[in-house]
């Protein structure tokens, strides 16, 4: 992938920056349901968790780039925490996964093949219930009713995963991403409806496939969440997420990558005991203009302990 040709290097960045469409556009994506729910306050989560994404890519018309799929496997281990910011709840967590990753195409009628493992880039988010979910202790917490929640989060991620500029694929975008949220949640009996809108920011990566410059525009989403509680902690959701945006350049030569991308999914959520619980989900892409058309599939087992309980 690092011939030397003009046409072929100039072919290479449009695989790349294709490759990188959906790996860190899937990350970037996340359908999480209940991101504002209340829980009382000095309660710790630790959650370990498995991955699973599988799918094709979509490239510039104009490329010589064919039969592109990209597959990626992700152990991850998550920390959470909920605090009491001047008597709202919030939460703070942080997440960093192991991935496998491997991408095959052909370009120009000759096959290219990458595969590689390692720690890809860490995230960490702070979010705050500004109406609706009062910081609670767990006596206090016993009597709470949700009605309507307003939030906000800020996520942010760090490029701190396995990077080589020389390798066309990466499990780093090497380049911070800001993610501001704005969430709402209401509950309506055993039913919580959920709506989701955000904007993520990108920095660009000034070391791209041996010293080129690529930068994103904003990837604009909106996620809603339809949940049912089926009592004593287990409860399932619909999840769907619209996004759009996110159109790449390589040296300031744009490409047509623009996204404007459904997804839909859904979670399923068991307690074990009072300090475990599991959660099984799922999502694919129903309709993209690029780099969407992959299936996801993972579980997750949450370990809590603290604030009372």
């Amino acid at each position: 992938m690092r011939s030397t040709s003009p046409i072929f290097r100039s072919l290479g960045l449009l695989l790349v920056s294709a490759l990188l469409v959906i790996s860190a556009g899937a990350r970037a994506q996340d359908v999480e349901p209940r991101a504002f729910s209340n829980a009382p306050v000095g309660v710790n989560f630790l959650i370990t968790g498995y991955g699973f994404t599988r799918g094709a890519l979509s490239f510039d018309p104009g490329a010589t780039v064919t039969n592109a799929k990209l597959t990626t496997s992700n152990a991850v281990v998550a920390y959470a925490r909920t605090l009491d910011l001047g008597g709202m709840s919030g939460k703070f967590d942080a997440y960093v996964p192991h991935t496998w990753l491997g991408g095959t195409a052909e370009m120009a009628g000759a096959p290219l093949e990458r595969s590689v493992s390692g720690l890809g880039d860490a995230k960490f988010r702070m979010s705050i219930n500004f109406y609706g979910a009062p910081a609670l202790n767990a006596q206090e917490f016993a009597n709470y009713q949700q009605d309507l929640i307003v939030g906000a989060s800020l996520q942010i991620t760090a490029p701190v995963g396995q990077y080589d500029p020389s390798r066309a694929v990466n499990l780093s975008t090497n380049r911070w991403a800001f993610k501001p949220e704005f969430g709402l949640s209401q509950a309506l009996g055993p039913v919580t409806l959920e709506l989701t809108p955000a904007v993520t920011f990108y920095t660009s990566n000034t070391n791209f496939f041996g010293g080129n410059t690529r930068s994103q525009d904003p990837i604009y989403s909106i996620q809603g969440h339809a949940i049912y509680s089926f009592g004593h902690g287990t409860w399932a959701s619909v999840d769907a997420t619209y996004f759009t945006g996110g159109r790449t350049a390589v040296n300031e030569r744009g490409t047509n990558d623009l996204q404007k991308n459904w997804r839909l999914g859904g979670t399923l959520s068991l307690p074990l005991s009072p300090s475990y619980s599991v959660k099984l989900y799922a999502s694919r892409g129903v309709s993209a203009r690029t780099g969407n058309n992959y299936d996801l599939i993972g579980l997750a087992l949450q370990y809590r302990w603290g604030g009372g309980l």
